[in-house]
């Protein structure tokens, strides 16, 4: 069986916890509207760990998302699709207890509902 060289280790070593714990907004910039890790001019694709919860492509949020308040009760929760928020968006009030409900369309609230 051969052995791990040293460069691979470190590699491993310095990677696997990115993999295990995600990215938090923490470890992200925005500049000119995308999401950017630290010290890279490449837009961030992945996973969105931590109080907000999401997928981001190139840059864009993507997909379900959802958010917590520092208590850890739920906060939020909705969709995007092309970067701008779709469908119902659900906002939360003291835990589970629905505040209101928007409905979005190509980023625009269509319908509000308290």
């Amino acid at each position: 069986m051969k052995k791990l060289s040293p460069t691979l280790l470190i590699c491993l070593i310095f990677l696997l916890p990115n993999l295990v714990m995600g990215v938090t907004f923490d470890d992200l910039v925005e500049r000119n509207d995308l999401y950017y890790e630290k010290f890279t001019d490449i837009p961030f694709t992945g996973e969105v760990t931590g109080k907000e919860q999401g997928f981001i492509e190139n840059g864009k949020r993507e997909g379900a998302w959802i958010s917590y308040c520092e208590n850890g009760q739920l906060r939020y929760e909705g969709k995007y699709k092309n970067a701008m928020k779709d469908g119902a968006w659900f906002s939360y009030y003291k835990g589970n207890k629905s505040a209101f409900v928007q409905n979005h369309k190509n980023g625009i609230v269509w319908e509000y509902i308290e």
